[in-house]
């Protein structure tokens, strides 16, 4: 088995893993050590990672970088949180490579998040995984010709008891596509989560207010994006 992950890289040398507190979703405010692997399958207009996927835009070569599980256990251990969030681009482009880090830090006591899009299947990691942060793309994510949901992935999630689906929320149309997709696909109302779209403070203020009135109607829980509210769109934090 290939045991080398492709991450971000911070600096040269550097892949992006670096602890900070959980900033969305359902743990948010968990201290936690965030390992940012790249590539991704779909193209998200607002994406505040587009240096993991956007060749077009910026230069692979210095963005991206190999490294093996081994070292990425370690540079986790060195650092304080007990839980793990995997991120992206789209972690679960590289399942496979992903098992034995994931199995090495349940081994000793790690607790791990996930966040993907909902499009692939967990596999070989569905049973190594505390939580899974299912994000749906909406059309207003601008993914034009590309598969964004897949009901049968979404309800293989839905089964996993650790799951939350969170829809990142731009206009008021989105909050029924999101209601309309959740029902499709079976997504207990208790787990879905809308969330402003948002890369300053400004922006996540002016549809915070009516975001939440609408979780309170239908039942939904509301999140914000702390690590914007704290430090504002920096990487690494």
């Amino acid at each position: 088995m290939d045991t080398r992950l492709l991450l971000s890289r911070m600096a040269p040398g550097e892949p992006e893993v670096f602890a900070s507190v959980q900033g969305e979703g359902a743990s948010a405010g968990e201290p936690s050590t965030f390992v940012r692997l790249a590539g991704c399958n779909l193209r998200c207009s607002w994406c505040d990672t587009a240096y993991t996927w956007d060749w077009d835009h910026y230069d692979r070569a210095t963005q991206v970088m190999e490294l093996d599980w081994r070292d990425a256990f370690g540079r986790i251990s060195a650092l304080p949180p007990r839980s793990v969030v995997i991120t992206g681009g789209e972690p679960l482009l590289q399942r496979r490579q992903l098992v034995p880090l994931a199995t090495a830090l349940k081994q000793t006591g790690f607790r791990i998040e996930v966040e993907t899009n909902g499009t692939v299947r967990p596999g070989p990691l569905a049973a190594l995984i505390d939580q899974w942060n299912v994000s749906p793309k909406l059309k207003s994510s601008g993914n034009a010709g590309l598969q964004t949901i897949k009901p049968a992935v979404l309800r293989e999630f839905a089964g996993e008891a650790g799951t939350f689906f969170k829809f990142v929320i731009s206009e008021p149309a989105d909050v029924d596509e999101a209601a309309a997709i959740a029902g499709r696909a079976g997504l207990p109302t208790s787990r879905v989560i809308l969330m402003p779209e948002g890369r300053t403070a400004a922006e996540l203020g002016q549809r915070s207010a009516w975001i939440a009135e609408e979780c309170t109607r239908r039942g939904y829980r509301f999140s914000s994006r702390l690590h914007i509210l704290i430090w504002g769109d920096r990487r690494g934090v």
